[in-house]
């Protein structure tokens, strides 16, 4: 249930325009301070996990890994996704909560 909760807010904070979604858009908006909060699917490669990993904790934004690619694409409204950045404080701070209780 907490899950489809997280889901749900994801959906509503891309329609407010407070999602980038996709690596390129992710990594942007960690570089250039946006971030509040990386999502990365559980499902995604290695790689892909170490680079936002490393990068999150260089540029000090906060990282969790989450869901699925096909979850946190279809709640973002788009096909897969591996990777969301989280471009409000708010969001983000309800996000975590939730994601930590799941």
């Amino acid at each position: 249930m907490k899950q489809d909760k997280a889901y749900s807010l994801l959906g509503l904070a891309k329609r407010a325009g407070r999602i980038a979604a996709g690596e390129f858009l992710t990594e942007k908006s960690v570089k250039g301070g946006k971030s509040a909060l990386c999502i990365v699917a559980c499902d995604a490669s290695d790689n892909t996990k170490k680079n936002f990993r490393d990068m999150c904790n260089y540029y000090g934004v906060d990282y969790v890994e989450y869901g699925d690619k096909d979850g946190l694409g279809h709640a973002t409204g788009t096909e897969m996704r591996a990777s969301l950045s989280v471009n409000d404080e708010g969001f983000a701070a309800k996000l975590k909560t939730l994601i930590t209780e799941n």
